[in-house]
């Protein structure tokens, strides 16, 4: 019988990496994996598999970087780095976000113009304006208490992975046996299953994240938020191996959904939003439509001040910005809530270019895939680091997995780029 002190212990561990773990399904992530499950049916289910270690370890880096040094990462980077280091990684990043901001407003202006038939054109800015003006007024865990509920509905491609009868023998071969098609399209869909579920927002906004945990705790100076005790690093290894296996689960029951339910009856090419919503229709009819705006909405709401939050995080801590923080309110913080506001700004602007949504929300996870790899590298490279970390760098298992996961992600986008 579940001792009922350990599970309160358990759920009160869970924090920014539960967060970060929802935000990654964000809605670039649930088109990213549509697209990949309605082209290559069961074919890419290993890939869940394969990248949980990967990002788990990754994350972990981070969490471990902001808690045992009291800094984010755009901070460490400058102290240990050159210049054109840390403007480099802050200017990946940015790309990544703005990029990432435009596609997932896009998707969710979409998603409200399938279900209520008003213009995505109406849609895009007010999703834009609400979440500028939820950030302003509210603090971020306020808004992600109430908004990270609603990523529950993505258990609905759960419940209708099984109600749409797989070839569960197939299922099982192809999620434990790797399957590569070596042409253009299937590296393409591969650079962006890895660029959503390996984003360099996250790895900021990890760091980022922990750091604010100390200041909550009362530890307002670096002095005091330097070094982590044992009980607090295995609390946080927790807290990310849980929000990563989430993130992935919801990732492999997408991917299947739309492998028995799309792939299967022939559309293999997502263009619209209707396309990807057909794929819950097996356990909700006209209100798959509904589940599928709801989810897309939801995990938008939640994972747009992430992407907007590490921007503004990455900067700060390059210029050593005080006051930096989300639970600062907007006259104590103007330049990192100017920073948020700008890229909110230009991801809209974006969004006017004419582009497809679904599409965008693809080929924004491949750009990430893309500029991913050498934020990974600084990461490994910090976080193995005895300045930095003192007794806690990573253990040679971590960084193993750190340099693969670089490598896999190095080869993919090369491998995109050639083929």
């Amino acid at each position: 019988m579940t001792n009922p002190s350990r599970t309160r212990r358990f759920f009160s561990s869970l924090g920014p990496g539960l967060i970060t773990g929802a935000a990654d399904d964000d809605p670039s992530g649930i088109s990213t994996y549509s697209v990949a499950g309605a082209a290559f049916g069961y074919s890419v289910l290993w890939t869940a598999i394969v990248t949980f270690p990967l990002m788990a370890a990754v994350q972990l880096m981070c969490a471990r970087l902001g808690m045992v040094s009291g800094q984010g990462l755009g901070g460490l980077i400058r102290k240990r780095y050159p210049q054109w280091v840390l403007w480099s990684a802050c200017f990946l990043l940015i790309v990544a976000n703005v990029f990432n901001i435009a596609a997932d407003l896009g998707g969710m202006g979409d998603a409200m113009h399938m279900v209520t038939g008003v213009s995505a054109y109406w849609w895009t800015p007010f999703f834009a304006v609400l979440i500028t003006v939820l950030l302003i007024r509210i603090s971020y865990k306020s808004i992600s208490r109430i908004f990270k509920w609603l990523t529950l509905v993505l258990f609905a491609y759960v419940i209708t992975a099984f109600l749409a009868k797989p070839d569960w023998a197939r299922v099982l071969h192809d999620t434990f046996v790797p399957h590569m098609e070596w042409t253009g399209h299937y590296m393409s869909v591969l650079v962006g299953i890895l660029g959503t579920t390996i984003s360099p927002y996250l790895f900021f906004w990890q760091a980022a994240e922990e750091v604010e945990e100390e200041r909550a705790k009362g530890r307002t100076t670096l002095r005091l938020r330097r070094g982590a005790t044992d009980e607090e690093v295995a609390c946080a290894a927790t807290d990310v191996r849980t929000g990563m296996f989430y993130s992935n689960m919801v990732m492999y029951f997408i991917l299947l959904t739309t492998a028995v339910t799309l792939h299967a009856h022939g559309t293999t090419d997502i263009e619209t939003a209707h396309q990807a919503a057909d794929a819950l229709r097996p356990l909700a009819g006209q209100g798959a439509y509904w589940l599928f705006t709801l989810g897309l909405v939801g995990t938008g709401i939640l994972a747009v001040p992430v992407l907007a939050g590490s921007c503004a995080y990455a900067i700060a801590d390059a210029a050593t910005w005080r006051r930096a923080s989300l639970n600062a309110r907007p006259h104590q913080a103007p330049q990192f809530y100017g920073v948020i506001a700008a890229a909110m700004l230009i991801g809209l602007a974006l969004n006017f270019a004419g582009l497809n949504a679904v599409k965008m929300l693809f080929w924004s996870a491949v750009l990430n895939g893309v500029l991913a790899p050498p934020l990974v590298v600084l990461i490994v490279l910090l976080s193995s680091d005895r300045t930095v970390m003192g007794d806690r760098v990573n253990t040679r298992t971590a960084n193993a997995l750190g340099w693969i996961c670089a490598v896999a992600m190095i080869a993919a986008a090369l491998a995109m780029f050639f083929l």
